[in-house]
């Protein structure tokens, strides 16, 4: 079977999956008013409904996507392997 580039086509990769765990170890660094800044505040508050429910939605690969600088700053201040080893896999894959 021929490998399928990812430009060509994103059969076979979950992509609401790879941004699912992304935001999930986003939030788990930014939840509590000691962890977070004005900044994750309003990115917490851009998180669309179909995370919690587990409901596909683009506008959470587009949150991951748009913002992965931040995101990989937030890991790395919190020296987090688990989140910048998600946050890859779902920029590589889906980004």
């Amino acid at each position: 079977m021929a490998k399928i580039d990812r430009y060509e086509s994103f059969q076979g990769i979950d992509c609401f999956r790879n941004a699912s765990a992304v935001i999930e170890r986003v939030l788990l660094h930014v939840n509590g008013p000691e962890k977070t800044n004005i900044y994750w505040e309003y990115f917490v508050k851009k998180i669309p409904e179909g995370y919690y429910s587990q409901t596909p939605t683009e506008d959470l690969l587009y949150l991951v996507c748009s913002n992965t600088y931040y995101i990989e700053e937030l890991f790395e201040k919190f020296e987090d392997q688990e989140g910048l080893s998600r946050l890859q896999k779902c920029e590589l894959e889906c980004c």
